[in-house]
């Protein structure tokens, strides 16, 4: 069996060197101008400097030009593209053609991952953009473990999976929490707010905390729990999913240190000692959470279960 990647989204550039220690394969970064819910700011000199230190350790970095593209921006990506492949980014991810057009422009070799998060429900999508040019197909996170298997079986791109950390639920470009604050008679800095951890939606009712942010491409509300399945991977593993997401948002330095750590130690027992995983599995889920904040609790997402849109 191949090792797929471990792609894991850090918060700084500082993340970097420490996440290839632990076992990261790869990197996702981006600026929230061209980029959606990254797990940290990267202006060009920070994804520069984290290129340069990824390609030092023998990894990749990608960066997120995933953001919806309205008809001001558009003059911007192709400068943006330009500077990407200046720098030697390994992989732009994108979810509006306009990207895709830009880049087939100004950096034809450039490798496209297409990533619009809800729309990679099934393989006949993921190979539609692969004969448009990407090279990896992000399938969506509101789908079970037969279809992924089932979609990897029939893709002719690479498969990406997110197998930790929370998920979005809702964006709209409106800038609600300003709006509202406004209506309430309070000013509200929005710009920076994407950073603050200590704002939510509270379901008293559920009992259940959905952390809300904004950022320049609107308001963001995130799942309650914390997607882990460090546990599960073996028929992922097995059927050759290309690429597994640690997602970083919301998230320390520290905590995803040591959950690179366990997901490393979990895909390379997994591949050489597919029995040993088996036995080794229940203790890594236990170690992680060890960790896991309280107000965070873990579960499969959609992984054992159907979606109803």
């Amino acid at each position: 069996m191949k090792k797929p990647e471990l792609l894991v989204t850090p918060t700084s550039v500082d993340d970097i060197i420490p996440l290839a220690q632990a076992g990261a394969d790869a990197f996702m970064i981006g600026e929230q101008r061209y980029g959606l819910r990254l797990a940290g700011e990267f202006d060009r000199a920070a994804v520069a400097k984290a290129i340069e230190l990824a390609h030092d350790h023998g990894k990749k970095v990608y960066v997120a030009m995933n953001a919806i593209f309205h008809n001001e921006k558009i003059a911007e990506l192709s400068d943006y593209v330009s500077f990407l492949s200046s720098v030697k980014a390994d992989g732009i991810v994108f979810g509006d053609p306009a990207v895709l057009m830009t880049v087939r422009e100004v950096a034809p070799e450039m490798k496209l991952h297409w990533n619009t998060e809800t729309t990679g429900t099934n393989w006949y999508t993921c190979n539609y953009w692969g004969r448009k040019g990407a090279k990896r197909s992000v399938l969506a996170k509101e789908i079970n473990m037969d279809a992924i298997i089932e979609m990897k079986e029939h893709a002719e791109v690479e498969i990406e999976v997110q197998v930790h950390g929370m998920t979005s639920m809702f964006q709209s470009k409106r800038s609600l929490l300003g709006n509202y604050f406004e209506y309430q008679g309070q000013s509200l800095e929005v710009s920076k707010s994407k950073y603050e951890k200590n704002m939510y939606l509270h379901d008293k009712e559920r009992g259940n905390k959905y952390p809300i942010f904004e950022d320049e491409n609107g308001t963001h509300i995130m799942s309650p729990n914390d997607i882990c399945i460090i546990d599960e991977l073996q028929d992922m593993i097995e059927a050759g999913v290309d690429s597994f997401k640690i997602e970083g948002i919301l998230k320390s330095s520290e905590y995803l240190i040591e959950v690179t750590k366990l997901y490393r130690k979990a895909i390379d027992v997994c591949v050489e000692d597919p029995d040993q995983y088996e036995d080794l599995k229940t203790d890594l889920l236990e170690e992680i959470e060890k960790i896991q904040p309280d107000s965070r609790p873990l579960d499969t997402g959609f992984f054992f279960k159907e979606t109803v849109y």
